[in-house]
């Protein structure tokens, strides 16, 4: 009657383990199609091993009494390596990842559980040693993780985590009573694994219970993750469409202005003045093009994190914000109203200007050298003198890329002479043509095939409406020279 009560409790007891590497076979399938479909959003590999050798270890466990009882080495060896690759995962949250020589060191710890264990397993009466080995060990790890994610919790205070937390916690007192009553409590000196008494039992199977708990709760934390994500694409979706509406509205505002400029006057001049306003605008609404199909791009790859996203939106609107002024400026060139001249730093509107190119200058392999008197202030409209100099450093720039140079240089000067003070762009292109030297400020002239001649024209006529002049000079060796002129 005893024999086959015993036999009975060994049949439950591998039933149960079968069954709970069946449900962590479920869950590591799971955790592998999140892994794959989300990789590139930062989901962990550590998840999806852990629950797997956990799946593998409760099989290795169901089957020893059936086969070889050295699958009980290979068993609770991998229930360590299960735990231990928790500790992995919970650091990375908190983007602390474990260096390869802290990895490899940390690795021995498994290896000599499988030596120790198994050299315990065939001597006889080491039932206990063999159970402290495993359950402290494991109740180290689980202490480990419970502070890995406390820190975690100090970032991310969401339900899922305090529940990661308190089974964690749990875990930890089940073992713990566990360890106690079989190395104190119960009275049993050689028993085995498959016929405890009813107590050590029960505690063993609430621990494997609380495990299955904390794997389905970090499937509910990346779940949660991946919903927050395709929150955070719907927002940036509305925040473009809103951009989008915003790049309209400019664009209208631009025929608007083109409307009233040729219908105050149909001559020739003034149609080219109406271009003028398409022509400074295509840079600022080019760049805004170029962001937000970058933004459908990563959307679509699925490799837009908060921080890209909130960096192309900022570009945006500094690009929809340059629009504008660029807007409000030509309409008061055009009307000839007042200069809302202010003291400002020439430094700074170069600084400026090169934020605004630099993307273009380095796809042209085109090097800048800057040279800039500090506290050079001059009085003039900041926005229709950064035009200015925006203007004749793409001039620059188009000339180099049209001369077929290999080194491209744009050099850029502010300096204080006298009363005045001096902005000179050059660059080591070609130059300028002597047939097109007489005409080079007129309106409708232009030393390129595809140019409109508005630019140069423009350049002048808002250096001249802020007090100042510009000239072309022969640059040293070859290439062209612009020298604008400023009172101080």
């Amino acid at each position: 009657m005893i024999s086959s009560t015993i036999w009975l409790m060994e049949l439950a007891n591998q039933i149960f383990f079968i069954a709970f590497a069946l449900i962590g076979l479920g869950l590591f399938l799971s955790a592998v199609y999140q892994y794959r479909a989300n990789k590139a959003s930062g989901f962990s590999i550590y998840w999806p091993l852990s629950v797997g050798i956990f799946s593998l270890s409760s099989l290795s466990f169901g089957i020893a009494l059936w086969t070889h009882k050295f699958f009980l080495t290979i068993a609770n060896t991998s229930f360590i390596i299960s735990v231990f690759l928790l500790i992995f995962l919970y650091r990375s949250w908190n983007q602390r990842p474990f260096t390869k020589n802290q990895a490899l060191l940390l690795s021995l710890i498994p290896v000599f559980i499988f030596f120790f264990y198994d050299y315990l397993r065939v001597i006889p009466e080491t039932f206990k040693q063999r159970v402290a080995l495993i359950t402290i060990t494991q109740e180290l790890f689980l202490i480990w993780q419970i502070w890995e994610l406390r820190k975690y919790y100090q970032v991310d205070r969401t339900l899922v985590v305090r529940w990661l937390i308190f089974l964690t916690a749990f875990t930890l007192l089940g073992e713990t009573c566990r360890t106690l009553w079989v190395l104190i409590g119960s009275t049993q000196t050689n028993f085995f694994l498959y016929a405890q008494d009813a107590l050590a039992l029960t505690l063993l199977w609430i621990g494997y219970g609380s495990t299955i708990l904390v794997y389905v709760a970090l499937g509910s934390f990346y779940l949660e993750k991946q919903i927050r994500k395709e929150n955070q694409i719907a927002n940036a979706l509305k925040v473009t469409k809103e951009e989008n509406e915003k790049i309209t509205e400019l664009l209208k505002e631009k025929e608007r202005l083109i409307y009233g400029l040729m219908k105050a006057n149909k001559t020739a001049a003034t149609g080219a003045l109406s271009a003028s306003i398409a022509h400074e605008l295509n840079q600022p609404l080019g760049a805004t093009n170029l962001n937000i199909q970058f933004l459908k791009m990563k959307l679509e790859k699925g490799a837009l994190t908060p921080e890209l996203g909130k960096e192309i939106l900022d570009s945006l609107e500094d690009d929809n914000k340059r629009a504008t002024t660029i807007v409000k400026s030509l309409r008061s060139i055009f009307t000839e109203g007042e200069t809302n001249a202010e003291k400002i730093q020439l430094g700074d509107l170069i600084s400026q200007v090169l934020d605004i190119v630099k993307p273009e200058l380095k796809s042209k392999n085109i090097q800048i050298q800057l040279r800039v008197d500090d506290d050079l202030v001059i009085k003039v409209n900041p926005a229709e003198i950064e035009q200015v100099i925006l203007n004749l450093v793409n001039n620059a720039a188009q000339a180099l890329a049209n001369s077929g140079k290999l080194q491209r240089v744009i050099t850029i000067e502010a300096i204080s002479s006298g009363v005045s003070a001096h902005l000179t762009v050059s660059d080591n292109g070609t130059g300028v043509h002597h047939e097109f030297k007489p005409h080079l400020f007129e309106l409708l002239s232009s030393t390129r095939q595809a140019g409109m001649g508005l630019g140069l024209w423009l350049c002048k006529h808002i250096v001249t409406r802020n007090g100042g002049s510009i000239h072309y000079e022969e640059a040293h060796g070859e290439g062209a020279k612009f020298v604008v002129k400023f009172p101080r």
